[in-house]
């Protein structure tokens, strides 16, 4: 997405749409940004599974700015795509995209961040990605 763009769009797939709860806030009433991470961590990780056929670890998480908060009752969309593979790696792009307050057909972008997962095998050993 082009920060200048008129009507921004998500890069990639819906990888999974979730409503904010109150029981993901921190104390002081705001959507918990750790839980936000983890449901990245769950979309690319659903994208990872599929693009190399098995089971698959998170290795690392790129940084991440916040861009717009979440409110309860948001309704969060997380797109992902594959932006980079090695021989038993993947990079995932995930966006966190949600309805604007003002127009609900208007989407904002509230995070985005890079994800590298690695494939495993059943004993959590590094396998290749199947071509």
């Amino acid at each position: 997405m082009n920060d200048i763009e008129d009507n921004p769009r998500p890069n990639g797939q819906l990888c999974l749409q979730i409503q904010a709860m109150p029981r993901d806030t921190n104390p002081e009433g705001a959507i918990y940004s750790g839980w936000l991470v983890s449901q990245m961590d769950l979309a690319a990780a659903m994208l990872a599974r599929r693009a190399t056929n098995g089971r698959v670890a998170t290795v690392s998480m790129e940084s991440m700015a916040f861009m717009v908060p979440v409110s309860i009752g948001d309704c969060l969309g997380f797109y992902g795509e594959v932006v980079g593979q090695g021989r038993s790696s993947l990079t995932i792009r995930i966006e966190v995209w949600k309805p604007s307050r003002e127009d609900a057909n208007e989407l904002c972008k509230v995070t985005d961040g890079s994800i590298v997962l690695v494939a495993i095998d059943e004993r959590g050993r590094t396998r290749p990605i199947p071509a």
